[in-house]
C-alpha cells in the first residue's frame, strides 16, 4: 500500500524496533481535516471539546492555529497510517500559565490517539508512541520538561500519563477563554510533568 504522506517533510522521524517508522508531520488543516474530524467526533474524544464541529470547522480551527507562533499541530504517522494528533504550545502563551509557575524550557503537549484498529489496543503501543513524541519535543526541540493538562474527568488519560512516568502536579482550574477566534470553556485539569532527565538520562 502506498504511503499518502510520503511526500510531506517530517519535523521528526524515528524507526522503532518492532513498531515501525514514526513520522511527525506539520498538520495540513485542509488535507488532514477529514481524519482529525473523524477522531474528535467520537465519544471517547469528548474531552477534546470538538465533537459537535463539522469537518470545515475543524479545518478552520487548525488553520487559525497554523497562523500562531506559539501553538503548533502535528499529525503523527506510523508506517503511513495516521496514529495521533499532537499539539505543542508555549505554556507562557497559554491559559495554563495562570495555574502554575512556568519554568524556562517547559513545553505544553496535547495528544489525541487514533482509535484502536480492528485488532484492538496492543500492549506497549501507547508507551512506544509517547516515547517518540517525547524524543521530538524534549530532544528535537531541546526542551527541559513536558507539561500536560488533561481534564480531571478524563481518568483514562490521567492514568495513562502517570503510568508513563509523568509526575502529578496540582489539580487546577483553567480559566475560560472567550475571544473572536477562540472559545474555550473553563476546565478543571490535572497537571502532570515529565522531566527530560527522567525520560532520557545522561
Amino acid at each position: 500500500m502506498s504511503d499518502p504522506y510520503s511526500s510531506r517533510t517530517p519535523v521528526h522521524e524515528q524507526v522503532v524496533d518492532g513498531f515501525g517508522t514514526v513520522r511527525v508531520l506539520p498538520l495540513d488543516p485542509g488535507a488532514d481535516a477529514a481524519v482529525i474530524h473523524r477522531w474528535v467526533g467520537e465519544e471517547r474524544a469528548a474531552f477534546w471539546g470538538m465533537t459537535e464541529l463539522t469537518e470545515q470547522q475543524v479545518a478552520a480551527v487548525y488553520a487559525h492555529m497554523a497562523a500562531l507562533d506559539t501553538h503548533h499541530a502535528h499529525l503523527v504517522v506510523r508506517d503511513g497510517e495516521p496514529v495521533a494528533l499532537l499539539q505543542t504550545y508555549e505554556p507562557e502563551a497559554d491559559r495554563v500559565s495562570e495555574c502554575y509557575d512556568v519554568r524556562p524550557g517547559d513545553i505544553g503537549v496535547h495528544l489525541l490517539l487514533a482509535p484502536a484498529g480492528p485488532g484492538g489496543g496492543q500492549p506497549g503501543w501507547t508507551a512506544r508512541l509517547v516515547a517518540v513524541v517525547a524524543a521530538y519535543v524534549l530532544l528535537g526541540l531541546d526542551r527541559r520538561r513536558v507539561v500536560v493538562d488533561p481534564d480531571v474527568r478524563n481518568e483514562k488519560a490521567v492514568a495513562r500519563f502517570l503510568g508513563l512516568g509523568f509526575a502529578p502536579g496540582p489539580v487546577v482550574v483553567l480559566p475560560e477563554i472567550d475571544l473572536p477566534d477562540v472559545y474555550l470553556p473553563e476546565k478543571k485539569a490535572q497537571l502532570a510533568f515529565l522531566d527530560r532527565e527522567l525520560m532520557f538520562p545522561g
